[in-house]
């Protein structure tokens, strides 16, 4: 008997030409396989993760509270004034306080771009003072910005270094950085900043609709979830107030969302020190009792003592923030806990990403036309080479003839043709410059791809791509995939697999 395949009408059953899957822009991408099953508890940071700020509006609110109090130190009240373009930074970005630079990195930190105040910095100028010698990123001459709150201060260092020279004005760079850095700090810690915020959430903060039924969703498959953040109590409270109060009704308030509270961790510390962790009731602070009860509010603590009393440790433990360093490497360099990075500016570049397709398509075309160009001229430059040998060979034998002139031909011709490729090869250079170019202006218009530089990643991406499992945009991208699901990284091929 023969059976006959039925086919089933899917595009009826989808409406007709409607494409399946989760939009590219608010997918989860995988660095490591990951199963959502082994992870009993699921741990969020607030500020960046969970609470997705308005960036310009937060940088300009961080910049004009900060060049306040630069003022008060006794800076010209002129930088009250100074243009400060918030688009010039990005994450992964190196401060070299010495000479007033910012730079950007690739995985080798090799410094392959960078900018005083606002003028680019040469090719020439960048192989002399960062490609001639081992840099050394770790050493007080340098500060990171791996975090979008750090992206106003760039952006400040950089409009004052600009205006100030352009006036004539002296500059201490090393003094100046430090105390944008000390004024941004103090502007937080004396509720300059967040007071504002928190009188004008929906300015300042982006609610996201999904993240209610993102945990609810979680919860419902059987995770167990904790909050671990660096804002204080009163901060926390209001914010989360404003995300998830009286979003889902099971939830009486925010808290009933997590099985575990902690303020006030001071990340990255709370990963490499043994702070107490404290009970909150009310304004007052009490020692820790096990077990940790949900609905109560904890603070301070210690990665060691919060396995101990959640009972689970290592790869049981998925967290989920947005510092690089503070959420995602320490946490992996000290545990085994497997990591999520909310990298916001993910939907942009992928958006870019996928606008140069073609540019991309055809600079793989170029790299290959280039790699053809070479072998052909490596072998016109050995038979240009072995030919003067017989050359010379017959001439010092006194020889003079047919072959000889037959010999010299063929010389002619394969110098024809080795300067005939390396002008090809300078057309698929100028070509490929173009295209490198263009690309990274689809990107961002100072600094190109923030995950990669030129045809490597760079700095930031290859923290990315080592220390979090996972990455997205926004924690809401969770709703579209299963609370159990399995996510499987791409095959990672070396160089002679490609």
């Amino acid at each position: 008997m023969t059976f006959q395949q039925l086919v089933l009408p899917f595009e009826d059953l989808i409406g007709g030409g409607q494409v399946l899957g989760i939009k590219r822009t608010r997918r989860i991408f995988v660095n490591r396989d990951l199963r959502l099953t082994g992870a009993a508890y699921i741990g969020f940071d607030m500020d960046y993760t969970l609470a997705i700020y308005d960036q310009p509006e937060m940088d300009q609110l961080s910049i004009q509270a900060t060049a306040q109090k630069l003022v008060k130190r006794g800076y010209p009240e002129h930088i009250l004034d100074v243009p400060c373009d918030t688009q010039f930074p990005i994450r992964g970005l190196l401060i070299d306080k010495r000479f007033g630079h910012i730079l950007k990195m690739d995985r080798y930190k090799g410094v392959q771009r960078g900018y005083h105040g606002l003028r680019q910095l040469s090719k020439e100028e960048l192989r002399t003072l960062y490609q001639s010698k081992k840099l050394r990123p770790t050493t007080p001459r340098y500060h990171w910005i791996d975090t979008l709150y750090a992206l106003s201060e760039a952006a400040l260092y950089a409009a004052i270094v600009d205006s100030f020279e352009r006036r004539g004005l002296a500059v201490d760079f090393t003094r100046l950085f430090i105390d944008i850095r000390e004024c941004i700090d103090e502007a937080h810690g004396d509720g300059t900043i967040l007071d504002a915020v928190l009188a004008d959430l929906p300015r300042f903060v982006v609610k996201d609709t999904e993240l209610a039924p993102t945990l609810h969703k979680f919860r419902s498959a059987g995770h167990k979830l904790f909050l671990l953040t660096n804002s204080r109590w009163s901060y926390t409270d209001r914010m989360m107030t404003y995300l998830l109060g009286g979003s889902v009704p099971e939830y009486p308030t925010w808290r009933h969302f997590f099985d575990v509270v902690i303020v006030a961790a001071q990340k990255p510390a709370f990963f490499q020190q043994r702070r107490p962790l404290e009970e909150r009731v009310g304004d007052e602070l009490r020692p820790a009792t096990f077990p940790l009860e949900r609905g109560k509010v904890y603070q301070g603590g210690n990665l060691h003592d919060l396995e101990r009393l959640l009972g689970v440790t290592g790869d049981r433990i998925l967290y989920v923030g947005d510092h690089i360093y503070g959420d995602i490497l320490r946490s992996k360099k000290e545990s085994s806990w497997r990591t999520a990075m909310i990298i916001q500016e993910m939907e942009a570049e992928v958006l870019a990403h996928d606008a140069c397709a073609s540019d991309l398509a055809r600079i793989d075309e170029l790299q290959g036309k280039r790699d053809k160009l070479e072998d052909e001229l490596r072998y016109f430059q050995a038979r240009y080479k072995d030919l003067a040998r017989q050359i010379d060979a017959h001439s010092a034998k006194g020889e003079n003839g047919v072959t000889l002139t037959h010999l010299s031909a063929e010389r002619i011709r394969s110098k024809r043709g080795v300067e005939h490729i390396r002008a090809l090869l300078r057309e698929v250079e100028k070509e490929s410059i173009l295209l490198g170019d263009r690309i990274d202006k689809r990107f961002h218009s100072y600094w190109g791809s923030l995950l990669k530089e030129e045809t490597e990643k760079s700095s930031f991406g290859d923290q990315v791509e080592e220390y979090a499992c996972l990455y997205t945009s926004r924690v809401s991208n969770f709703l579209a995939y299963s609370p159990l699901q399995y996510f499987r990284s791409p095959r990672d091929l070396m160089p002679h697999e490609l």
